[in-house]
């Protein structure tokens, strides 16, 4: 878990990010007292903005794919409001790295569909129509050659199957062309821990789409999540 202050006229952090390990188990509790720990270290009194990876409907969680499912339709907004004594508001963590890459990043001023796909764990989602986000779309969950997507084309499947890069990027290829047939995108902007290596598999796939690397890194899901603090 980590936190940083954000400067929302430039989209650039003010403060080092501040990390603690994730809890375990990570229940809403747990990871509300790690909350007050992180916004304790900044010494922030004002509004929080949090991403969480789940789907997020109105502060409610309503997904628990790759969390502990006591989270299952707890508020969120609530739980964190009320441990840190200020107005909180959660967001879908890809949703909130895309929210960054559309305001300040690569995907600044396009119009037109674009879809932020954060590959990491999982594969995170964010859809926006002429900058404006359609929440939750959780495009990493899609069935795809009778798997959920997710379990071949993230990140992690390729250390988890000792696939080379060569072997991965065919099931990302794969995965891509799935989205593009369903929804047609202008822009895929590709986000996660692979996106700081795209020399290793980015050339190697071949699609109709334009794809492009964020341009905010690990800073995206902080300063995404700022944007949506009440």
């Amino acid at each position: 878990m980590k936190a940083a202050i954000v400067d929302l006229d430039t989209g650039r952090l003010v403060t080092d990010r501040f990390r603690i390990d994730t809890p375990k188990p990570a229940t809403p509790a747990a990871m509300a007292e790690v909350v007050v720990e992180l916004v304790r270290h900044h010494g922030w009194h004002g509004s929080v903005g949090c991403a969480f990876p789940a789907v997020v409907r109105d502060g409610v969680v309503g997904s628990a794919a790759n969390i502990d499912r006591s989270w299952l339709r707890v508020d969120a907004d609530e739980v964190f409001s009320d441990a840190l004594g200020v107005g909180v508001h959660m967001i879908n963590d890809a949703d909130a790295a895309g929210l960054a890459e559309v305001a300040y990043g690569v995907a600044a001023g396009r119009r037109g569909v674009v879809m932020m796909l954060t590959f990491g764990t999982g594969i995170g989602s964010g859809l926006f129509v002429d900058g404006v986000l359609v929440p939750n779309t959780e495009l990493g969950h899609l069935e795809l050659d009778g798997h959920d997507a997710e379990q071949r084309a993230a990140a992690s499947a390729r250390k988890r199957h000792g696939w080379s890069w060569s072997e991965w990027s065919t099931h990302v290829e794969r995965y891509l062309r799935h989205v593009e047939a369903l929804f047609s995108p202008d822009l895929f902007v590709v986000g996660g821990g692979v996106s700081k290596q795209p020399g290793k598999w980015l050339d190697r796939i071949s699609i109709d789409t334009e794809i492009v690397v964020a341009s905010m890194a690990n800073n995206a899901g902080i300063v995404g999540a700022a944007l949506v603090a009440p």
